[in-house]
């Protein structure tokens, strides 16, 4: 029978007092599974949705690694012993603090590097010495190109959402890297991935050691803890039903999903004009100001976050107690990956999603994909009578001068499906059915 806490697993006492501090005692179903393979050194494939504690199961294993083997001989202060790739800057950065944090009472050096940000100060940081190395591939390669590090002793290699590393066309940087470091039998490697796809798989024969494929999660592809809904409703109605879910629940920390930047923007202009805390993340807002909203947004200074899906996958979000769908995403995949936000690491949470007549059509696809029909809710006219704005002068975080966001949305006359709403009278709201185009059940 696998351990179950993670002092069952005799780890070295320093990381284990980082795992403590981190509040961390019971492993979730990943890392029962998981850890007694990654911790006997042996290479895995692993599939799991998000929020399942896959993270702290490769750098669980990279630090004790370390602890415990010499490393090897005529290795240099900045040759790294173990390597992290990640996708994105956001999950770097995630990957980064759990890293320090676990490694708080070591003496391992942990260097991050990843685009948007002081170039010279990040090369200059391998000078001080580095044995996990996390970054993305375009930064990554960057600095080995320049010599700033090599990777020919690497110990372990990890590489997290590999799946996304497809669509995000980093596979060649990823096999660039691979051929420098030492041969797949002479290092461990770990790879996780949502999905195991037959490229996903061609990757891990190709660059490891006789991978164990491991599934720790059967059944519901998304979390048992999130209670999903969906409303069906014109796009004029999405932001008032918005604005009444979100004074009606309790949404303590809530993220917000759309399909495009434009639509983003309005959206978190009009909540902002309603008097609700939020930043808006999107490939337009400057990288510095991303990080901080992020801070602010785990630091409960923001309570709304509205995002694209460059925020839907990676991102490690303690405590989101509400997803919403303000879009339906055109990715079925997509539908797991955001509503994943909410529910992590046996939490509850609430997943509402709105399909309007623009977006509708991918909701065949999206049950299809979860296997199973998503309840619908009825709406009321009561439910779109919210009011008008009170706080005009007021921004969303990422919307302030000089931030490209802002920009757009000045240019941009039009309000769309954004737009603030009109106290409308009975009868503006499409109620409790479908809209006729999109009758599929």
């Amino acid at each position: 029978m696998n351990p179950t806490t993670f002092q069952e697993l005799n780890l070295p006492e320093t990381l284990q007092q980082g795992i403590d501090a981190m509040g961390f005692t019971t492993m979730t179903d990943v890392q029962q599974a998981a850890l007694p393979i990654t911790l006997a050194g042996k290479d895995v494939a692993g599939q799991g949705r998000t929020g399942t504690g896959k993270t702290a199961t490769f750098l669980i294993t990279a630090i004790n690694r370390l602890l415990s083997t010499p490393a090897k001989a005529g290795r240099k202060h900045n040759y790294p012993r173990a390597l992290v790739i990640a996708p994105t800057r956001e999950l770097v950065i995630q990957i980064s603090a759990d890293a320090e944090k676990l490694a708080k009472f070591t003496d391992l050096k942990i260097h991050t590097v990843y685009g948007g940000v002081d170039y010279e100060k990040q090369l200059k940081g391998f000078d001080d010495g580095v044995d996990i190395l996390i970054g993305t591939p375009g930064r990554l390669i960057d600095y080995l190109k320049k010599h700033a590090y090599e990777l020919k002793l690497t110990e372990m290699l990890v590489i997290d959402e590999a799946d996304r590393m497809f669509d995000m066309g980093f596979i060649k940087d990823l096999r660039f890297m691979m051929r420098r470091m030492p041969r797949f039998d002479e290092r461990q490697s770990l790879m996780f991935s949502a999905t195991l796809s037959h490229r996903v798989m061609e990757l891990a024969y190709e660059h490891m050691n006789q991978p164990e494929k491991l599934r720790a999660e059967e059944g519901n592809i998304t979390a048992s803890g999130i209670v999903e809904s969906m409303y069906h409703t014109g796009m004029d109605d999405k932001l008032p039903l918005l604005i009444h879910l979100l004074r009606e629940s309790n949404v303590e920390r809530g993220m917000i999903f759309i399909n495009e930047k434009r639509t983003g923007e309005r959206l978190a202009r009009n909540l902002a004009h309603y008097g609700f805390a939020v930043g808006i993340l999107s490939g337009d807002v400057r990288q510095v100001k991303r990080v901080r909203i992020l801070e602010d947004f785990t630091k409960g200074k923001l309570n709304l976050l509205v995002a694209t899906d460059v925020a839907s996958r990676g991102l490690h979000i303690d405590g989101v107690t509400h997803v919403f769908n303000y879009d339906l995403p055109e990715d079925a995949e997509n539908y797991v990956h955001r509503i994943g936000r909410t529910a992590r690491a046996g939490a509850k949470g609430t997943a509402v999603s709105f399909s309007c007549e623009r977006f509708c059509f991918g909701l065949p696809d999206i049950e299809a994909y979860v296997e199973r029909s998503i309840p619908l809710l009825n709406i009321t006219s009561e439910m779109l009578e919210v009011g008008k704005p009170t706080h005009m002068d007021a921004h969303a975080e990422g919307m302030g001068a000089g931030d490209k966001a802002e920009v757009h949305a000045k240019k941009d006359g039009k309000q769309g499906s954004g737009r603030p709403p009109r106290s409308g009278g009975p009868g503006r709201g499409r109620s409790s059915g479908r809209p006729h185009a999109c009758v599929f059940r």
